[in-house]
């Protein structure tokens, strides 16, 4: 994601709740920045690179860096494709990933309707094997892809309508904006810690970037007023990567160890983001829910599905998957209850 940040050259220092204990001189030792402020990365990140410090002792230790930190988030992968960062958390989108499945990376619209549909597209219908044979390509590895919340609008004004959305100047995905721009959405790119200042001063009337979940975690409940139930995608796709040569030096069970945190990690969020978007919505207090009536949103659903074959059309890999979603959803689809409602 393009931001106005200056390149912050190894300025920043480890969050001190993952500071490292005084190492052996053998110690590997690896930086890896995430695409999350530090509220938000105290939830989706923190927990498991402190598991995997403690766990790895002093054979191993990772220093974690938030969004912006070291370089800006648009900057991350060719940071971590240089050496210059070991291991990054981000979504392809984010990350400007050079390979073709970036465009699915973040929200890709209506590609997901919960949360668990991430980890079974991955692991069970073959995206796991396309994103590891695009990354190997360009000298990353592929960690672990997994779900974070779905992609509502928070805004300072009510949405009620399609109509409403016209105009409105809103933090999102690159892909998601590029979709949601046909709706007369303007998409803004900025940097992450300067999107609660920018909607209060009106450069910025809303965000679609997250569930309410992370709206209340990150501040963004506090300077806007409405919460729209309709989302554009039911689940953020995320990975974790390494740089190949870093990640082809360690050791097999450190490989494994730091696979197994990474899990972790995919499993928390799940249950976080789940009972924390219903919570919320039931007993939250700083934003009124609002909604677009269910004709009118399957316009855009419509249109979503008339997306997905426009990038179909850019590459036979993006074809690949756009199937894969395809054949995925249809299956829900007839499964029935609880796949699917609708």
């Amino acid at each position: 994601m393009t931001t106005r940040r200056k390149f912050i050259a190894g300025a920043a220092t480890a969050p001190a709740a993952l500071a490292a204990p005084a190492l052996a001189q053998s110690t590997i030792k690896w930086r890896m920045q995430t695409y999350a402020g530090a509220a938000l990365a105290a939830e989706v990140v923190d927990p498991a690179i402190a598991m995997f410090n403690k766990i790895a002792g002093d054979r191993m230790q990772i220093e974690l860096f938030y969004a912006d930190q070291l370089v800006p988030t648009g900057e991350l992968f060719q940071a971590m494709q240089r050496g210059t960062i070991d291991a990054v958390q981000s979504d392809d989108d984010s990350m400007a990933s050079p390979t073709e499945v970036t465009v699915f990376g973040g929200y890709f619209p209506f590609g997901s309707r919960y949360s668990l549909d991430v980890p079974v597209l991955f692991n069970r219908y073959g995206l796991n094997e396309i994103w590891d044979a695009e990354y190997s390509a360009v000298g990353v590895k592929h960690v672990s892809a997994g779900a974070w919340d779905p992609c509502h609008f928070a805004t300072k004004d009510p949405i009620r309508s399609l109509e409403d959305l016209k105009g409105k100047r809103v933090f999102t995905f690159p892909t998601a904006g590029r979709f949601l721009s046909q709706f007369g959405v303007v998409p803004v790119n900025l940097p992450w810690e300067d999107i609660e200042v920018a909607v209060q001063t009106g450069e910025l009337d809303g965000i679609a970037w997250s569930g309410i979940t992370e709206d209340y975690t990150v501040g963004w409940a506090d300077v806007t007023n409405y919460f729209l139930t309709n989302n554009i995608s039911g689940a953020w796709i995320g990975h974790f990567f390494a740089n190949m040569d870093r990640w082809n030096e360690l050791p097999e069970d450190l490989q494994t160890l730091f696979q197994v945190c990474c899990e972790q990690s995919h499993y928390y969020r799940q249950h976080w983001y789940w009972g924390g978007e219903a919570d919320l919505r039931v007993n939250g207090t700083k934003m009124q829910l609002t909604s677009i009536p269910d004709e009118e949103w399957a316009t855009v659903e419509a249109a979503g599905r008339e997306f997905w074959e426009e990038i179909a059309a850019e590459s036979e890999t993006k074809r690949k998957v756009v199937e894969i979603f395809k054949k995925y959803n249809a299956d829900m689809e007839k499964a029935g209850r609880p796949y699917r409602y609708t």
